[in-house]
């Protein structure tokens, strides 16, 4: 009989959590946090890749989306009931289906809008004395028997058209309807008759019986042919001069097809597909365009083929959208990487640091284990094991949140995201503690910087990374953050490898003003200072580690704030180039000019600070250069010669300068457009003439065109000389960069064609006061035009990553500071219980502990505001926010769009540096002080 007589024994892991629950659940924490944001990001970006491919499909035009497979009609070879029956409605929908079946994935169609029919590809000529005729001309129509009228309209008027018998090609009396807008504009009636001339120009009635009204204008059944929907006034191409037409659609009924085959106007059979873009990804545009590819001439095409028929094609604009978006997609991923790999960066270096101070305060137990005989590899299990216990379940959680606030994207980027956050504390932590008991330690071996020198291994990696971010910040302002194979990971690196060299060199130079300070501080009487400065000196708060990822925090905050301050800078001065001002009236028309009347309504409203009215007219002829005037080239302006012919702006020169200023647009010389002597204002009914010369202020193109002597302009505002005294780069309200800037009151015709205002009236009101004086008159506002910049979901997606990554660098960097001050907290509440026994006060440790935090503070608030400066100055050059900033929105300028510096984003993360460090310091100090001096002192304590 044996009987076990061995202790029990507690479980390691058990006791271990039971002995320090603090600790471990503030790690899980800060592994919870950083598996969140680890496994948030990829499937951001899968998120707004979505929202923005399915976004640009849904607002494009349908008549660039959908997809469309046409075929001639039917051989003549054919018999005759062979024919009709393929033009007819059950055979269309039969061949629909097939169609539908062969489009290859993730391509898959709106079933809810697929129409299809025979239609007319010649306009006929329909010559009823009853249509309009704008130059007496008759309206040329088209004819659709198109699938889903009922569906997809309601009845206004009249009956729905229907074939009472059996349609064929013999038919000569058909029903047909129009919409109420070609109703409306053709002058159509229910009971009208319109006739179609067959091949033999025997007549086809068409009987309008009814008036129908779209149920969705603007969907893919009434959009993919805009004609449809809405008649147009279109130039006859054949005429010798501009004559317009009317040209229209007329309905028919559904299975009327058979009818047309009859005619001469090249009847063909079709079949639109919508796409439906709402199971589309944004991986699944790559996929797109090859399937796009393969329908349109590849292999898709034959299977097409072999439902459609042989001569069908296959056509669609939708490969031009998706590569379209493809091209913004790949313009914004490098500028996202550069923040992906910031934060990625600082949030290691951070769970380095937790595992070091993790590390430090089990440095004794360790060694006692080590001492009694304890392995490695067992004291590296254990370690791994208590990790895996507290790290694993926090990671599984960051993801499962990750997953549930964060929609619509992949599953596993994030997973191995977070899976590497998880590996990387489990690892690290244990090995970086494990290491540490190789060898045999003296006990109470000093850290101190200042006596410390470098190794050679440590000068060899310095250098190499010194080398590496030098030739990636040369890479980034050569050829920008896009490169042919991608994105280029050692070039959206470069802030990170930025920030690395900052920290390594400044720990290097740390030890320097250290000894320059202690000196004095050893002569004067009181003890604080020189304390202060040789704790700081040997305290490991100030090493590499926690500086280092200070400095990549708030590198990456100022490189993530001067990012959105640029996309915001970007789309106020787009805002403001096409609008001149707050507000700008002007006519529909470019000749329609301002009534006296309306302006001063406008300058009485609430709200306005000061009007400017100009007078804008556009693409006025300029004379050729002189021969052998060096001008046209010598300035650096170039291409003088092609500039043919330029915008002329009269303004009054006082207001003008007013708005300039008021704008930021570049001061203007007003003094320049006196008006006096040849330029003179002219009397009421004068005419000028050739004599006379007007000063203008030009673009450096037309100064560069015109030259140094007086030219003649020919404008609808007189005629006169104009000779260049000054040049400026912009002008308010002009997007075009070749104009003449005169003075209003030296033209014969004065009357403004624009004003613009300053200051912030009432929209409704401004609007209402315009309105009184016509409909001729239009209103732009620069907020409206600075809010159309907002709406593509792929740049507010990229814009709110951004965000989230100055948030996330100001937080880490305050953990790091936070993580440093605990390193070193218990020696000095012990330094403090020890000089208590000295007779220091509490208002003197208090001190001595802020100033000791001081020293390491500034140095990290410091260099980082100087890393996030000397990154952006040296990145801005290489990086362009257009495709963040102004992509995807029509007539925006396209000029590039650098990185500026945000103040905000420096300053405000290094303040709550200093402000952390200091707050620290004083609350370990307060709660020092309510401890007794026995607590910390006990016998035998090693510290």
């Amino acid at each position: 009989m044996r009987h076990n007589n061995r202790a029990a024994t507690a479980p390691w892991i058990r006791t271990r959590l039971r002995t320090a629950p603090g600790a471990a659940t503030a790690l899980a924490v800060l592994v919870l946090v950083t598996a969140f944001l680890a496994a948030a990001f990829p499937r951001a970006v899968d998120a707004y890749e979505t929202k923005g491919l399915r976004h640009d499909i849904r607002s494009a035009a349908p008549s660039r989306s959908v997809m469309e497979v046409a075929r001639p009609q039917p051989g003549l070879e054919l018999p005759q009931a062979q024919r009709e029956a393929e033009a007819r409605s059950p055979e269309l929908a039969r061949v629909g289906a097939g169609l539908l079946k062969v489009l290859p994935a993730p391509l898959r169609a709106d079933t809810s809008s697929v129409a299809h029919g025979v239609r007319t590809t010649k306009p006929a000529v329909a010559s009823e004395p009853w249509l309009p005729r704008p130059d007496a001309i008759p309206p040329r129509l088209t004819y659709v028997a198109q699938s889903g009228l009922k569906d997809h309209a309601t009845l206004a008027s009249g009956a729905w058209p229907t074939t009472p018998r059996e349609v064929t090609s013999d038919t000569r009396a058909v029903q047909g309807a129009v919409t109420e807008e070609t109703a409306a504009e053709l002058k159509v009636k229910v009971g009208a008759t319109v006739e179609l001339l067959t091949a033999a120009q025997e007549p086809i009635t068409v009987t309008i019986t009814g008036i129908v009204a779209p149920r969705d204008p603007r969907g893919s059944y009434w959009s993919a042919d805009p004609l449809l929907r809405s008649p147009s006034l279109v130039p006859d191409p054949e005429a010798p001069f501009p004559v317009y037409y009317w040209t229209g659609t007329v309905l028919l009924a559904e299975d009327t097809g058979p009818a047309l085959l009859s005619t001469a106007t090249e009847p063909a059979l079709f079949w639109r597909i919508p796409p439906d873009p709402a199971g589309l990804t944004g991986p699944d545009g790559a996929r797109l365009t090859s399937v796009i590819a393969s329908l349109e001439s590849g292999p898709g095409l034959l299977k097409v083929r072999g439902t459609a028929g042989d001569t069908a094609v296959f056509a669609t604009g939708l490969g031009h959208i998706v590569e379209a978006n493809a091209r913004m997609r790949d313009a914004i991923s490098p500028v996202i990487a550069v923040a992906a790999l910031g934060i990625g960066s600082v949030a290691a270096v951070v769970l380095l640091m937790t595992g070091a101070l993790i590390g430090a305060r089990r440095r004794g137990e360790l060694a006692l284990m080590r001492s009694r005989g304890g392995s490695l590899r067992g004291i590296g299990g254990r370690l791994l094991a208590e990790t895996a216990v507290t790290v694993l379940p926090a990671t599984a959680l960051g993801l499962l949140l990750a997953v549930l606030t964060v929609g619509d994207g992949r599953w596993w980027p994030g997973a191995l995201a977070a899976a590497g956050v998880g590996l990387l504390v489990c690892v690290a932590l244990p090995l970086r503690t494990t290491l540490q008991h190789v060898r045999p330690t003296l006990h109470g071996a000093r850290e101190d910087m200042v006596s410390a020198r470098p190794s050679r291994r440590r000068t060899v990696a310095e250098l190499t990374l010194l080398v590496l971010a030098v030739g990636a910040v040369t890479a980034l302002r050569r050829r920008g953050t896009s490169s042919d194979g991608g994105t280029d990971l050692l070039v959206s690196a470069a802030p990170v490898l930025v920030a690395l060299i900052a920290a390594l060199v400044l720990v290097r130079l740390y030890p320097l003003p250290l000894r320059l300070a202690a000196r004095p501080m050893a002569r004067l009487r009181g003890a604080i200072g020189f304390l202060s400065l040789a704790r700081a000196g040997r305290s490991s708060a100030g090493g590499a580690l926690p500086l280092l990822a200070l400095l990549l925090a708030l590198a990456t905050a100022a490189f993530g704030g001067s990012v959105i301050a640029g996309i915001g800078d970007a789309r106020d001065d787009a805002a403001l180039a096409a609008v001149g001002a707050d507000a700008r009236i002007s006519g529909v028309s470019e000749r329609t000019t301002l009534p006296d009347e309306l302006v001063r309504t406008v300058r009485e409203l609430d709200g306005v600070r000061a009007v400017a009215p100009l007078r804008v007219e556009h693409s006025v002829a300029l004379p050729a250069p002189a021969a052998g005037d060096g001008a046209a080239d010598g300035d650096g302006t170039g291409g003088a010669q092609d500039v043919g012919a330029a915008t002329v702006v009269g303004v009054d020169p006082a207001r003008y300068a007013e708005l300039a200023r008021a704008t930021g647009l570049p001061a203007f010389p007003a003094a320049r457009l006196k008006a006096t002597g040849s330029s003179a204002p002219l009397p009421e009914g004068g005419s000028s003439g050739p004599e006379r010369v007007l000063p203008a202020i030009a673009s450096p193109a037309v100064a560069a065109r015109l030259g140094g002597q007086p030219q003649y302009l020919d404008t609808l505002s007189g005629n006169f000389k104009v000779q260049i005294v000054g040049t400026t780069p912009r002008a308010a309200s002009l997007t075009t960069e070749n104009f003449l800037i005169v003075n209003s009151a030296a033209l014969e015709e004065r009357t403004p064609t624009t004003l613009l205002l300053t200051g912030a009236p009432d929209p409704g009101k401004l609007r209402a006061a315009v309105e009184e004086s016509g409909a001729e008159y239009a209103v732009q506002l620069r907020s409206e035009e600075r809010a159309r910049y907002v709406d593509t979901p792929m740049q507010a997606g990229a814009e709110r990553i951004y965000l989230a990554a100055v948030a996330a660098g100001a937080g880490y960097a305050l953990l790091a500071v936070l993580l440093s001050l605990l390193q070193t907290a218990p020696e000095r509440k012990t330094l403090l219980a020890r000089l208590r026994t000295m007779g220091l006060t509490t208002g003197q440790g208090r001190r001595l502990l802020a100033f000791e935090a001081t020293p390491q503070a500034l140095l990290a608030a410091g260099g980082g505001l100087f890393t996030g400066w000397a990154t952006i100055a040296l990145l801005s050059p290489g990086v362009d926010l257009v495709p963040l900033a102004l992509a995807g929105v029509a007539g925006s300028d396209t000029s590039p769009v650098l990185l500026r510096t945000d103040l905000w984003s420096l300053g405000l993360p290094a303040a709550g540096v200093v402000a952390l460090a200091a707050a620290v310091a004083g609350v370990q100090a307060w709660w020092a002080s309510r401890r007794g001096s026995i607590t910390e002192l006990r016998a035998g304590d090693s510290r």
